[in-house]
């Protein structure tokens, strides 16, 4: 397996390593695309260029991402092209530390009382070590949540990712019904988001603003993707449990370390839940073998997950 590559910055913007090479000379001498004189700081970053390539580029030349337009309905049903959005969930690092869970809640204002993120206490038999588990919406290749949605409030993108429109979603919960891993919660009351953003108009991408009565589920962040950079909760976990990355170009990584997709999943083990569904989940799972932490240690930041039902 090829050596972790340390990167401050999110492989999937291949765009960044092309706007920090045009932002200097390449050579001795480097200058802002202005007139304006930059001085390196000697610092050097890491990046994976589109076409796979590791370069190194001084840390001054680097060119924050500028806001792009809100995409418009049709765009974000579509999807970003090319793409294959693929996770990878390393359960011999999870200490059940939560702040991926934390993460996802205040990015996406949801309820108190609700977690598109569930932390679950995993023991495959009374004679084998229990370990923590983060779920989160596998992503189908073959959602059922899709097939069973009468109103097409459910679909799945291009790039492999599943979202909700709630302008279009009548609180049926068939898709709730028809989810195998049961990571979507539903609306019982008013989510309370907060002003501005409740006003606004909703963003199937950033899943805002929830509303009573619908369904919310994990979204694997497309508003994020779309700026190059990683899903709330791998950027908050601190002991790097997951990675986030493109199956089309090989690559995921958790923000420090990038690895080959294909390669990860085949020197450790990588599996998918109940595969014999056949329901081809995009997030995968590294078995808790050689783990950084006893279990014991994350049982003071364990909490009950809220009911699925009313």
């Amino acid at each position: 397996m090829d050596e972790p590559i340390n990167s401050r910055r999110e492989f999937i913007a291949g765009a960044l390593a092309t706007v920090a090479c045009a932002s200097c000379s390449c050579g001795k001498d480097h200058h802002h695309v202005t007139a304006e004189e930059v001085q390196p700081s000697g610092e050097k970053v890491k990046l994976l260029s589109m076409n796979g390539e590791v370069i190194e580029v001084d840390r001054a030349f680097l060119k924050p991402v500028p806001d792009l337009p809100q995409p418009s309905n049709e765009e974000e049903r579509k999807g970003i092209e090319g793409k294959k959005f693929v996770m990878v969930i390393d359960l011999s690092r999870c200490k059940n530390v939560g702040k991926c869970r934390e993460s996802c809640n205040h990015a996406h204002n949801l309820h108190p009382d609700h977690n598109w993120i569930k932390i679950y206490q995993m023991q495959d038999s009374v004679h084998t070590a229990p370990y923590w588990q983060p779920t989160t919406c596998m992503h189908c290749d073959e959602p059922p949540c899709v097939k069973v949605c009468p109103v097409d409030a459910t679909f799945k993108r291009q790039d492999g990712i599943v979202l909700i429109d709630s302008d279009r979603c009548i609180g049926c919960r068939f898709c709730m019904a028809a989810c195998p891993y049961s990571t979507r919660v539903f609306n019982w009351e008013d989510p309370g988001v907060p002003e501005p953003i409740a006003s606004q108009h909703y963003s199937c991408e950033t899943s805002q603003p929830q509303k009573k009565g619908t369904v919310g589920k994990c979204d694997f962040c497309p508003d994020m993707a779309r700026k190059g950079e990683l899903p709330h909760c791998v950027s908050a976990c601190p002991n790097g449990v997951f990675f986030f990355g493109d199956m089309n170009e090989d690559t995921v990584t958790n923000g420090a370390e990038t690895f080959r997709f294909s390669e990860l999943i085949k020197d450790k083990a990588g599996y998918r839940l109940m595969e014999d569904l056949g329901t081809k989940p995009s997030v995968y799972y590294l078995p808790p073998v050689n783990r950084n932490f006893p279990f014991e240690s994350g049982l003071e930041n364990s909490q009950p997950q809220e009911p699925s039902e009313k």
